[in-house]
């Protein structure tokens, strides 16, 4: 099987943590580090057990066994039921916490929901002194934790999680990958324990077994297995998603002394800008997301994602920015017993002239506007800070809506004739009692509200037309996000494309107030127009 170059542009980490459920509870309760541990979960009415520590599993016991059986078998052995959404959120900050050695780091779920991590170390691993001396580190770290733990090193992430699962823990070349997973037993392909059986049957049990097998009659009984095959040996990418914010440029700072304090954070944070900026301008690109990452010594991570309305690069703004930010979230800040890193990171970076004297240094003359409306997001957050955008439509309270400051760079306004227009805008038009000397001539008073208006000036009509290609929807003057509540959501009445044309009229009553007016529908084959107050002239 020819393997593609995708195998020789990246290079991965996985380290596998067999024992992590028990490990975890023993590091985080220590009352039970000295006792055999075993975990149960109620299965088809009974109780099984779900994890064991090598003590249980040197004793005789094993995964799935009945609780009753085990505890014959070992009267001294400790039983708890097993807490899987506590596992899986402790095994997530503990992913979060290997960003320390690369950004990219994501959880492997395929077989379990904790227990397997993938680091993405391309372009890394020098700063460790090379790929065997980072997979060391990394090992002894966690072994001195009290974790049992084994790793691997290979071009494809089904390749380093096949060794660290099925053979000591290594640094696999380019070169021969290949022929090491050959020999592994077929369960290293990440599969099921049904097609581990139909195989085993088949008298396939190594993955060399498995390749020499014919592909079509594979593809014909076995899907899965040719795309984890494929995945392993580098024929077909495989992703991994990773679990904090990609970063494109960043800068750290580690601590001998853990620091806890939130002045100490916001110092350095101010001092990670400067670093940061220096890069950014090295390359000239400046970022409109930044990322702050507090690493604590009880290995789990702090972040604090935010953004810039435009992109920039200067320090002073990006730290106050954190700054307004912390003042924000300085209830919910909680170092544990330190934090010995901090990394700050950008990211959605772009290119900006190689010399900029502010954080928004364009010949726009908004620049401290846009500067207040970042303050203000960063303080009261991005949904509270809105700006108005122009919306192709002829109607006009469907021609703007209001969406974040934050939301990007503002689209190209929209070119449109110079109509005249009121400066306040009804959300909804009001219905009012007209009266006209001919049916089609200037209107000459008004009832609106229970209050009578003499109209004694008046100009139009304009007449606008139904937008017959819209569908039955409801206005939104707020730009709707999915994954937050929208925090102006007025009822307002679904659009109705058969409404008819508008005749809009500007009027003027005797004390000098002015009113922007329509009349909807045609005089005519028994019709009655409608007429409309919409908004009103300074």
């Amino acid at each position: 099987m020819a393997l593609v170059d995708i195998r020789q542009k990246r290079r991965f980490l996985a380290l596998h943590l067999p024992y992590w459920a028990t490990d975890y509870l023993k590091r985080a309760e220590p009352r039970l580090k000295e006792k055999p541990l075993a975990l149960y979960e109620r299965i088809k009415g009974g109780l099984r057990l779900a994890a064991l520590d090598p003590e249980g599993l040197q004793n005789g016991l094993r995964l799935g066994q009945n609780l009753a059986d085990a505890r014959a078998i070992w009267p001294a052995l400790t039983v708890l039921e097993i807490d899987r959404p506590r596992l899986e959120a402790a095994f997530g900050h503990f992913a979060d916490w290997h960003s320390n050695a690369s950004p990219l780091v994501s959880v492997m779920t395929d077989i379990s929901r904790f227990g397997d991590l993938v680091l993405d170390i391309t372009g890394v691993a020098h700063l460790f002194g090379g790929e065997t001396e980072m997979l060391r580190t990394l090992i002894i770290r966690l072994r001195k934790l009290g974790y049992r733990v084994s790793g691997a090193i290979a071009p494809t992430i089904g390749a380093a999680w096949a060794v660290s699962h099925f053979a000591r823990s290594q640094v696999v070349g380019d070169d021969s990958f290949a022929a090491l997973l050959d020999a592994l037993p077929v369960a290293a392909l990440r599969l099921e324990e049904s097609q581990l059986l139909t195989l085993g049957q088949m008298g396939l049990k190594t993955i060399g077994q498995v390749r020499q097998y014919p592909r079509k009659s594979l593809h014909t009984r076995f899907g899965q297995i040719l795309l984890r095959m494929d995945q392993a040996f580098g024929v077909i990418e495989e992703r991994m998603a990773p679990r904090l914010p990609l970063v494109d440029y960043l800068a750290e700072q580690r601590f001998a002394d853990p620091i806890s304090l939130m002045d100490d954070v916001l110092r350095t944070t101010h001092d990670l800008s400067v670093k940061l900026s220096k890069t950014l301008e090295a390359e000239g690109l400046g970022g409109q997301s930044f990322h702050l990452f507090l690493y604590r010594v009880d290995h789990k991570v702090m972040t604090l994602s935010l953004n810039a309305g435009r992109v920039t690069r200067d320090p002073e703004h990006i730290a106050d920015l954190f700054r307004h930010r912390a003042q924000r979230l300085e209830v919910e800040y909680d170092p544990g017993f330190g934090i010995d890193m901090v990394r700050l990171a950008a990211s959605s970076t772009d290119r900006l002239d190689a010399v900029q004297t502010g954080a928004f240094s364009i010949e726009e003359g908004t620049e401290d506007i846009a500067r207040l409306n970042d303050r203000l997001s960063s303080r009261l957050g991005p949904l509270a800070v809105l700006r108005t955008e122009m919306v192709a439509s002829r109607l006009p309270e469907r021609a703007a809506r209001l969406v974040p400051t934050q939301s990007g760079q503002a689209d190209a306004p929209i070119v449109a004739p110079a109509l005249q227009r009121p400066v306040k805008l009804l959300p909804i038009p009001e219905v009012v009692a007209i009266m006209a000397e001919v049916p089609h001539g200037l209107p000459a008073s008004m009832v609106w509200r229970g209050e009578s208006f003499r109209l004694v000036s008046g100009q139009g009509p304009e007449r606008l037309s139904a937008e017959w290609w819209r569908k039955q929807e409801r206005l939104n003057l707020v730009e709707p996000d999915p994954q937050k509540p929208k925090p102006y959501e007025p009822n307002l009445p679904e659009f109705s494309p058969t409404a008819g044309t508008r005749d809009y009229y500007v009027v003027e009553d005797q004390h000098g107030s002015r009113f922007w007016v329509f009349r909807q529908g045609l005089y005519g084959e028994g019709n009655r127009p409608v007429w409309y107050l919409h908004g009103f002239f300074p």
